[in-house]
């Protein structure tokens, strides 16, 4: 670690990762600490969509949904293997909302963004309509409409490579014991969670990213010492708020996802997900609890399966559920509104200094679909600290992978076919949608099946464990098979621990490998 940064983020989410990527690409000295995996928390626990929050209308918040909506198409030119547009079917429910009430918000959903690569609002008859029929007969017609998916935490993974190819220093695990200022800079000390050791460094700025423990890293980390006269930095209106996923076995075959209204007020999303299986969420409850035992109640799978139980045929029930998730999101409290509406738009909390001590920056909310100009604003907001920083940059640049040739996953795969003819057209699908261009990264030329090395399960092969060990800060099964893939749906216990201990022989053969995992880079 260098001694001395410019920025110093806390937090591996989504919105410190995608900071952290814009800073360094403005020529920013870049150190980011985060206690356990990145993406580990909320920005692994979303509804997996990059979308403009169409029911963020009733609640008139047309700026965040005019610039999530924008935000959208620059997403799925910068990321285009893990950002993919979805077509959505809203069936109209004749006891909720009325039917000329959504064409409206439609027509806005339309045209706030400046829309251009995504399809438009139609309507759709669902007496004959393959998307009928897995519904129930009493809905006969539904408005569809564009929005997009993506892999989350694959986002995070790759804003993190990308602030790491532009010079920034990302560690995983690694907690921020104390953050004080003196003098001119933060002193800022840091553990190893893996070994335990501790060191000091020092940054010009701290950007305090931690998303649901951004008001316990500012009540029990950031410090004022001996300075009664100043104030210390100020606690934020943080408004905790669980949302919850289920997984089931795949409901219906289209291609298309549905947005179901609840009688509450809510909408809740069926997505197609990892190809055999079918996402639905997201639940709203105000969160106390544990941040490190964030998990679904029974009351919220029930919920999710009695709401989707009021639109389709086939019944759902707890018994149903393969997997479940919950995150929590940190929201502005505005002291008001309900868990649904509270805004999901960000607040950013700068606290500078009159006397050329080093300044704070809070940031609060914030939604994965607009992390980008959220850092963006950050940037923005801090730029009179570092005068001599370049301007933007990150809506003209793919992340790593993303320049497919072809600029399509479909293309990129074709590509791989002809290189590697033997290996097995799923499985270079695969690769092409979590990697993009770096698949060759991943397959290191090997053009036969048992070239890659040990299978773990499904078409998980050594190689691509090795890549994700030196390359993407995976240190556990759990990091590889919930957050670098989704392969855990398709493991068993016995395989996913074989997945463990043989990372854990990997990681202890060569030294050098240790600098990857952190387990040296504090001393």
């Amino acid at each position: 670690m260098e001694d001395l940064s410019d920025i110093f983020i806390i937090g591996g989410g989504i919105n410190g990762c995608g900071i952290a990527c814009d800073a360094a690409g403005r020529g920013l000295k870049v150190t980011l600490c985060e206690q356990g995996d990145l993406a580990r928390g909320t920005s692994s626990s979303s509804s997996k969509l990059i979308h403009g929050g169409l029911r963020y209308l009733e609640y008139f918040e047309f700026r965040l949904v005019r610039k999530a909506l924008k935000e959208r198409e620059t997403l799925l030119r910068i990321a285009p293997h893990i950002v993919h547009p979805m077509r959505f079917l809203l069936p109209h429910h004749k006891g909720l909302r009325p039917a000329w009430f959504i064409r409206l918000g439609l027509f806005f959903y339309d045209h706030l963004g400046g829309r251009k690569l995504l399809s438009g609002t139609k309507t759709v008859d669902l007496r004959n309509s393959l998307y009928g029929e897995a519904l129930r007969d009493d809905y006969r017609m539904a408005f569809e409409y564009s929005d997009c998916v993506v892999d989350d935490a694959r986002l995070v993974i790759l804003n993190a490579m990308a602030a790491r190819d532009r010079g920034a220093h990302i560690y995983s695990r690694c907690k921020v014991l104390s953050a004080r200022r003196e003098e001119h800079f933060w002193t800022i000390e840091v553990q190893d969670v893996v070994t335990g050791a501790k060191r000091a460094l020092r940054a010009k700025f701290l950007i305090n990213a931690a998303g649901p423990w951004v008001s316990d890293i500012i009540e029990n980390i950031i410090q004022v010492e001996n300075q009664e006269t100043k104030k210390g930095p100020s606690k934020p209106k943080v408004r905790l708020v669980k949302g919850s996923h289920i997984v089931v076995p795949r409901i219906y075959n289209h291609d298309r996802a549905y947005t179901f209204q609840a009688e509450d007020g809510r909408v809740v999303f069926a997505v197609p997900y990892q190809n055999d299986f079918t996402l639905i969420g997201t639940t709203d409850v105000d969160y106390e609890g544990d941040l490190d035992r964030v998990q679904i109640s029974p009351e919220e799978i029930t919920y999710l399966c009695d709401l989707a139980g009021e639109y389709f045929k086939r019944p759902l029930t707890p018994k149903d559920v393969v997997w479940q998730y919950a995150g929590v999101r940190p929201l502005f409290d505005d002291g008001i509104s309900p868990a649904q509406a509270a805004t999901r738009d960000y607040i950013l909390n700068l606290e500078d200094t009159l006397d050329g001590q080093p300044a704070l920056l809070n940031v609060i909310g914030g939604k994965i679909t607009t992390y980008r100009v959220l850092a963006e604003d950050v940037l923005e907001k801090i730029k009179h600290h570092f005068p001599g920083m370049k301007g933007k940059w990150t809506s003209a640049q793919t992340l790593p992978g993303g320049d497919m040739a072809g600029g399509s996953v479909g293309a990129e795969t074709a590509r791989l076919q002809i290189k590697y003819p033997d290996l097995a057209t799923k499985y270079l699908e695969r690769l092409a949608l979590s990697y993009g261009s770096l698949a060759d990264c991943v397959l290191k030329e090997n053009q036969k099946t048992d070239a890659l090395g040990q299978c773990f399960g499904g078409d998980l092969y050594a190689t691509e464990v090795i890549y994700l060990m030196e390359n993407e800060w995976a240190l556990t099964a759990e990091d590889i098979l919930w957050r670098r893939s989704k392969l855990g749906l398709h493991f068993s216990e016995a395989e996913t621990t074989v997945l463990d201990l043989w990372m854990n022989d990997y990681r202890k053969s060569d030294s050098d490998h240790k600098k990857i995992y952190n387990l040296q880079g504090v001393q």
